[in-house]
């Protein structure tokens, strides 16, 4: 089975921009508000198809129905792909939100997961910020009451927004994205979200958009405290510098900068490739294509391996799911 691109769903809200076109260069309309791209989906908002190739015009819900021990290999088991893959533009400051854990989701929508997600950070201006977790010590009765009182800033974590860097969400955490960032998103297959706060912001129909205190006051984990970036696990260094960034029960996150020639041994496991900079030829046993920046790949199980041939200094994430995890 060949590796797999997909055509990008772009999702226009509020609070996004142009950037999803000028820096990742997606293909994009007029407006001012591409907020997010879908990279790889297979979930009732938003289902990916296959942009060329032999599988072309089929969705990756089809391919999981046909060709699904190639695909997934040993995550064969999975009742639908297990992760969402997704580029963001922020423009303006997403709401002040919380995702439930597995157990948590069933409570509220038993068709969906719960929602465990990591961000590394493309490109910010200068004075973005990202809010990852409470202030050590925020209790639940001092969140709610400046939740009510209009002063829930002062409970945040708040911090910097560095290009490289990557912020691991787990479920459970209070969290935002500021103005001027671009990130890739690495989360589980869901849509799960509750809002806690907007901004005073309201809707395209000039009404205050939804808001689920209730929901999200039960989900919170009011002892994860402060958030801050991993610290990458050097696994290679030189021309070609090799961390992992994050490893958790539902995916791994490892980060590739090279202008040397390198492979990744799929070991029957499928693989996701996000090209965060930079430009490859990627070989593999079915043929060769080039990979660019912005683009998301989609290595099937059944390919042994993958070969990179950078043109100049690329920058990939490679995103697969634990050996020991079971998906349903």
């Amino acid at each position: 089975m060949e590796p797999l691109l997909f055509t990008p769903l772009l999702k226009q809200i509020r609070w996004g921009g142009r950037k999803l076109g000028s820096l990742l260069n997606k293909q994009i309309g007029d407006a001012d508000d591409y907020a997010e791209t879908w990279e790889i989906a297979d979930h009732d908002s938003g289902q990916s198809v296959v942009a060329g190739g032999s599988f072309a015009g089929k969705s990756l819900r089809d391919l999981l129905g046909s060709h699904r021990d190639e695909l997934l290999g040993g995550q064969s088991g999975a009742a639908r792909f297990p992760l969402l893959i997704k580029f963001l533009d922020a423009n303006d400051w997403l709401s002040l939100q919380v995702h439930p854990n597995d157990t948590q989701a069933l409570r509220w929508n038993p068709s969906e997961k719960g929602k465990t997600e990591a961000w590394v950070i493309v490109a910010a201006e200068p004075d973005s910020l990202i809010c990852a977790g409470l202030k050590y010590g925020v209790t639940r009765d001092e969140f709610q009451q400046c939740l009510h009182d209009g002063s829930i800033e002062k409970t945040l974590h708040l911090i910097p927004a560095v290009p490289g860097d990557c912020i691991f969400v787990p479920a459970q955490t209070v969290h935002a994205i500021g103005p001027g960032i671009v990130l890739a998103e690495v989360q589980q297959q869901s849509d799960l979200t509750f809002r806690l706060h907007d901004w005073g912001r309201v809707g395209a129909d000039g009404q205050p958009r939804e808001i689920h205190v209730e929901e999200s006051l039960a989900c919170i984990d009011f002892e994860r405290g402060p958030v801050n970036p991993v610290v990458p696990v050097e696994l290679a260094s030189g021309n070609h510098q090799f961390d992992e960034l994050v490893r958790c029960d539902y995916f791994v996150i490892r980060r590739h900068c090279s202008d040397t020639d390198f492979e990744v041994k799929l070991a029957g496991r499928f693989r996701i490739v996000m090209v965060l900079d930079g430009q490859a030829e990627l070989r593999t046993e079915s043929g060769a294509l080039t990979v660019t920046k912005g683009q998301t790949v989609l290595l099937p199980a059944s390919l042994p391996q993958a070969d990179f041939i950078p043109s100049s200094r690329v920058t990939l994430l490679e995103i697969l799911t634990p050996e020991n995890r079971i998906c349903r």
